[in-house]
């Protein structure tokens, strides 16, 4: 039995990977992961420079999920390179480099830095706010998609998987636009943005006013943007979006993504990535499915 699945010409062990922010760069989870189970290890979003983040109030519990505006705090890519690669390296998994950035030219010095480092695959985020077009993301407008993403490509050494925004009224446009930009890839979805208001203090809950919502209520959302992504393009796909569950990553996997990342699961069970790649496995077991690749867009009208 086949668990092993091609990334961008990058091979994992099986489909099953952190999503970013959700798992540090895996150093805090690995006295409860064993990180060599996993198909890949993505790190939280590496800027030039350290992000200091948004101010607190900062998470939020929602019905069905969660609330994030942690402004994408991280230390830098000079500490990245300094100590989470060496550490990530000790592990028989696959590194994938989330990259943040306020400009096009931010986002090129990481991909720069990262060209001589020992990583597999880098996920571009793009729901970053572009300061020089007024703060609106890169992710929600396909002429800026395409365009970073043939900069981000003329300049990278690795793979380069475009993470996109779901805040968006037509997911296949921007995806069409990052496959025109030349992406090897496509992550989706990215949170969903959501607002939640303390009626006793009559005060927002997050210091930001709005948030990324992440957790099961996304779930079905994301396997529709899959599904849909995967009629509209030819290069493969990372699904995630509130998976909790092996069922919940076969239903993503059915829907056309290679691959997926799990990400709010980690904070309610630590040890949730290892339970889906066994879920996995016993599904195939149990359907007789000898390769994953067989399950890879299998689903059909009834």
């Amino acid at each position: 039995m086949n668990m092993k699945v091609d990334l961008c010409g990058v091979t994992l062990n099986n489909p099953v990977m952190t999503a970013s922010g959700t798992f540090g760069a895996g150093e805090e989870y690995s006295e409860f992961v064993d990180l060599n189970r996993l198909g890949a290890v993505v790190t939280k979003g590496v800027a030039n420079v350290p992000w200091e983040g948004n101010p607190t109030p900062r998470v939020a519990e929602v019905y069905g999920g969660m609330l994030n505006a942690i402004g994408l705090q991280n230390p830098g890519i000079d500490l990245f390179i300094e100590r989470d690669i060496p550490f990530l390296k000790k592990y028989d998994t696959r590194i994938v480099v989330n990259v943040c950035g306020h400009t096009t030219s931010e986002y090129i010095e990481v991909v720069d830095r990262l060209a001589d480092q020992p990583v597999d695959l880098l996920e571009i985020n793009i729901s970053c706010p572009n300061v020089k077009e007024g703060g609106i993301a890169f992710g929600q407008n396909p002429k800026m998609v395409e365009d970073i993403t043939r900069e981000i490509k003329a300049h990278a050494k690795q793979p380069v998987i475009m993470k996109l925004s779901p805040n968006v009224t037509d997911i296949t446009e921007m995806a069409r636009a990052a496959e025109a930009g030349g992406a090897d890839g496509l992550s989706l979805i990215n949170t969903l943005t959501g607002m939640k208001i303390d009626i006793h203090r009559r005060t927002f809950a997050l210091a930001n006013r709005t948030g990324g919502m992440s957790g099961p209520a996304v779930h079905p959302v994301a396997v529709r943007m899959v599904y849909q992504t995967a009629q509209a393009v030819n290069i493969p796909i990372v699904g995630m979006g509130g998976i909790m569950n092996a069922d919940d990553a076969i239903e993503m996997i059915l829907a056309g993504a290679t691959a997926v990342s799990v990400g709010t699961a980690n904070f309610t069970n630590p040890q949730v990535t290892m339970e889906i790649v066994d879920g996995i496995r016993d599904y195939m077991e149990r359907y007789q499915v000898k390769d994953i690749k067989e399950l890879v867009g299998a689903v059909h009208d009834r």
